[in-house]
């Protein structure tokens, strides 16, 4: 499994690229693994301000159907236009073609609190 060092995780299996005020938020490679083959994202949210830990979509694989998690609390800019007609490229390549949302961090210094590549490794392979 890959663990970008550059990014923070949570623990619903959300992944965090800040770039300014600004990130970008999809779910691990272990998230995909665990789900297997996406089929659809759906994104309701966009242009609304998400609490952390609020439900801001759902994942769709061929077995379930899981809620997205804001991990921290961000306004919803855009979703990613190229997973709706290729929701696999959430599998093939979870941390760069398969992002799922850019969000305006309401504070940038909450990604903080998230965990580290290293911590969330731990949690997952524990």
């Amino acid at each position: 499994m890959n663990f970008p060092a550059d990014l923070k995780y949570t623990k619903d299996h959300e992944w965090v690229r800040v770039e300014g005020d600004e990130a970008v938020i999809g779910i691990t490679d272990f998230a995909q693994r665990e789900l297997g083959d996406i089929v659809f994202v759906d994104i309701s949210s966009v242009g609304e301000e998400v609490a952390a830990n609020e439900v801001f979509g759902t994942i769709e694989a061929v077995k379930t159907v899981s809620d997205l998690f804001m991990p921290v609390q961000a306004t919803v800019l855009s979703v990613n236009e190229a997973i709706d007609a290729s929701p696999e490229l959430v599998n093939n390549d979870a941390y760069e073609a398969g992002w799922i949302i850019r969000v305006k961090l309401s504070n940038p210094d909450d990604v903080n609190g998230l965990l580290s590549a290293d911590e969330y490794k731990a949690e997952v392979t524990s």
